[in-house]
């Protein structure tokens, strides 16, 4: 099963240390929520959210050894609302380990479904996404402190 498979079967049964251990050290990762990560922080995203999360659902749809397209099916727990996440990601892959990884999905549609009407309204606005980004980056902080 190729680097790109297992990360994605990873995800499925929330295993984040089976995730974390598909990314080189050096690695960078770059979506909507996060922003960019670096060395051992994508690794640690994966695991703060698969320990969070309760009842989330990963289809790996289509993927090849550069690229996936992926839908996350989760409660976002800040707010209660049901996701459905559409996900595109492209990946760079080096000696069997995930180098460089990045993210893209509509972080309007996101907003729309995660914070009900704020996200609707302000969905599109750099404001919000700094503020997720920065609410996103904290949660991360706190989780790799423990």
């Amino acid at each position: 099963m190729d680097v790109v498979a297992r990360l994605y079967d990873a995800f499925a049964r929330r295993d984040g240390d089976e995730m974390a251990s598909l990314y080189a050290p050096d690695a960078r990762f770059r979506d909507p929520a996060f922003g960019e990560l670096t060395g051992v922080e994508a690794g640690q995203m994966w695991r703060m959210l698969t320990s969070r999360a309760e009842d989330l659902e990963v289809d790996l749809v289509a993927h090849d050894a550069s690229s996936a397209h992926w839908i996350a099916r989760y409660t976002f727990t800040q707010t209660g609302r049901r996701v459905v996440n559409d996900v595109h990601a492209s990946f760079v892959v080096r000696d069997g380990l995930i180098v460089e990884h990045a993210d893209s999905f509509s972080f309007w549609r996101w907003s729309r479904q995660a914070l009900g009407p704020a996200g609707l309204v302000l969905g599109w606005t750099p404001l919000l996404r700094s503020k997720v980004r920065r609410t996103a980056r904290a949660g991360l902080d706190q989780f790799m402190r423990r």
